[in-house]
């Protein structure tokens, strides 16, 4: 019989194991209470845990009951009021209106409290992000190959203790006692036969200084046996490692969002609450994933994380400023022999009379041929707009890299998130 003791550490009172199982159970009802969650979160509590209730009637466990029919004896331990067969009186408090919770009395009706629990930022950020992928992830050419990894590189004589081979060192050590002591058995052997020859040989012939001789070679000669050590430094091997570099998948997610006079401030805080989403999953499940940040509005700058989501800067709208600033970024830094890039871009659609035909040039010409995937979020519950017709023919040209939803309000933003980094089944595996 097997024992499996599971020793990793839990919280007091709590066990992880059980805790991941009723996760998993459960799942339906946790993930659309983490689905409202995000849709009436503010910008600034996007990352805490959350507080989850389930009805009562969902929670319920499979149990054996007792058939009807049968004598059975109930023995209930502490009970030195009743013995068998006395009956018991109905308890007070009892046909409404006696009792002492909240709301009105009612002669009718029944049900079970729910039951409510915590979810932990990790464990909400994984309902979140659950089946969630970077689309087209391609192993790239890496001209500095920085990312490296130890691998095997045979033995050595010298090493730490945590490395040392046991099997290597121990054939080693059985390797050198043979060798060592070979050649004193063969003498031993040698001697042992010399002394048997000379005490068969008759009294008289027998030479005692002969005889004491050999007897205290045969002494000498054990006591070299004895002295070869077991194991010695000298037979020690380790384990030796060398670091190998690794090609690895470089991406870089370019957020491009709309911060112009006809942004409203609703507007841009969906569109904060949509790129803070994407923030927190590439943070979460992809190390290797470089962030830029671009706001424009007549002009376009690259700024960092802080200014992204709190700058109060505003003006006109020219999208075309900021294409035009992502491709001199990505002519810069980027190469896309060695990156994967994506861009996220947000917008209420408006923009100024021509530009968008501008930008539709730029992304069908210079971008797209060197994205992996380019999704555009549309905030507004109005028409669509020029910009719109002119992104719809960027999509109709490149189908499986460009993307394009309409958030019309703050409820949109989760499954327009979902839909647009959903999980692609294709027949080449992702690496991540």
């Amino acid at each position: 019989m097997s024992y499996f003791i599971d020793r990793r550490s839990n919280a007091r009172h709590k066990s992880a194991v059980n805790r991941q199982r009723f996760l998993k159970r459960y799942q339906k009802h946790i993930k659309r209470a983490v689905e409202e969650s995000v849709n009436r979160r503010s910008i600034t509590d996007m990352e805490r845990g959350e507080k989850v209730s389930i009805p009562g009637r969902d929670i319920s466990e499979p149990v054996f009951r007792h058939g009807k029919g049968g004598r059975r004896t109930v023995v209930s331990p502490g009970n030195r009021e009743f013995a068998e067969g006395d009956r018991m009186r109905r308890p007070h408090g009892g046909g409404g209106g006696g009792g002492s919770g909240e709301g009105s009395a009612s002669n009718q009706g029944e049900g079970v409290d729910e039951f409510a629990f915590t979810l932990s930022r990790d464990e909400f950020l994984s309902f979140i992000f659950d089946g969630l992928e970077l689309p087209h992830l391609e192993r790239k050419q890496i001209a500095d190959m920085a990312e490296s990894r130890p691998v095997r590189a045979g033995l050595s004589r010298q090493g730490v203790p945590a490395r040392m081979n046991i099997v290597r060192s121990m054939r080693e050590a059985q390797a050198r006692r043979i060798a060592m002591r070979a050649p004193i058995r063969r003498a031993l052997c040698d001697a042992q036969k010399a002394l048997e020859e000379e005490e068969r040989k008759d009294p008289v012939l027998r030479h005692p200084g002969r005889l004491r001789e050999l007897r205290d070679e045969i002494e000498r000669l054990e006591r070299r046996l004895e002295a070869v050590p077991f194991i010695d430094t000298y037979d020690l091997r380790y384990n030796h490692l060398t670091d190998q570099p690794q090609p690895s998948n470089k991406a870089v997610m370019f957020c491009v969002m709309d911060v112009s006079g006809s942004m409203t401030q609703n507007h841009k805080d969906i569109a904060k609450r949509f790129f803070l989403l994407l923030y927190l999953f590439l943070e979460r499940d992809y190390e290797r994933v470089e962030l830029v940040f671009i706001r424009h509005h007549t002009s376009a700058r690259e700024v960092d994380e802080e200014a992204f989501f709190y700058s109060r800067e505003t003006g006109g709208t020219i999208v075309s400023s900021a294409l035009h600033l992502l491709d001199e970024i990505i002519e810069a830094r980027y190469p896309p022999a060695q990156w994967n890039l994506y861009v996220a871009q947000a917008s209420d659609g408006d923009n100024w009379d021509d530009d968008s035909i501008q930008c539709r040039q730029i992304l069908s010409d210079a971008l797209m041929p060197r994205l992996q995937y380019y999704a555009y979020v549309e905030i507004t519950p109005h028409a669509h707009q020029a910009l719109w017709e002119e992104y719809t023919r960027v999509q109709d040209r490149y189908p499986e890299r460009f993307a394009m939803r309409q958030i019309v309000q703050a409820g949109d933003i989760y499954p327009v998130f979902r839909e647009l980094f959903k999980s692609r089944q294709s027949g080449q595996e992702a690496h991540s």
